[in-house]
């Protein structure tokens, strides 16, 4: 079955529509199950995003996740918690990645078992290249199936911490932000079912697509 695709004007718009959607993913988990957890990707539009579920979301029911970072110091701008955290209501209950850990796999090991057995929703984005989370082409983080979280190979001169396609593809419900004509062919190459992409390998099932018309204009 084809993953569901909604095309919107611009990246503000695919920001603040994603943010309807995750308030009401929300709003239904905490109804049928007393909270909701959600993993999160970086980059400009989910933080876009996050911003505007500030009054939106019954924080105190709602546990947030890293779905990837880079191993990197406390508050390096490349850290994708340092701006996630700008983006969250101050008290939020963000589990951050240990990417700070001396042993990184004991790390990874730890994270992992701090995750819920299925995710509410997970939120991915999309490379130009068809990664998604750290889940990049080539590396044999790709491979791992006995593990949630995994440590990948250096990948634009940094190490990541991810989580694994076993844990994207439990999750109840996918959310994907694609922004950026860059990113058309590997969004023509998802909608396809391309597995030959790291994205392509993520269950459709339960997933949708917010797009910008500069990403969907030649990925149809």
């Amino acid at each position: 079955m084809p993953i569901e695709i909604e095309i919107l004007p611009d990246a503000d718009a695919v920001a603040e529509r994603g943010a309807s959607f995750v308030a009401g993913q929300a709003a239904t988990a905490v109804a049928a199950r007393g909270g909701f957890t959600l993993a999160v990707s970086g980059g400009r539009t989910p933080w876009a995003m996050v911003a505007h579920l500030a009054g939106r979301m019954p924080w105190e029911r709602i546990a947030v996740f890293q779905v990837d970072e880079r191993v990197a110091p406390d508050d390096d701008p490349d850290r994708n918690l340092t701006h996630l955290l700008r983006s969250l209501p101050v008290g939020a209950d963000v589990h951050a990645m240990p990417v700070g850990a001396p042993d990184l796999d004991a790390a990874a090991a730890t994270y992992a078992a701090e995750l819920p057995g299925v995710f509410d929703l997970v939120h991915l984005g999309l490379g130009p290249d068809g990664h998604t989370a750290s889940l990049v082409p080539g590396d044999p983080v790709l491979d791992v199936t006995d593990r949630d979280v995994a440590l990948t190979r250096r990948y634009q001169g940094r190490r990541r911490m991810t989580l694994t396609y076993r844990v994207l593809n439990r999750a109840r419900r996918v959310l994907w932000l694609v922004t950026g004509e860059d990113k058309a062919d590997a969004l023509r190459r998802l909608r396809a079912g391309d597995r030959s992409i790291p994205a392509g390998r993520v269950s459709p099932d339960g997933a949708l697509i917010l797009a910008d018309r500069a990403a969907a204009a030649a990925s149809r």
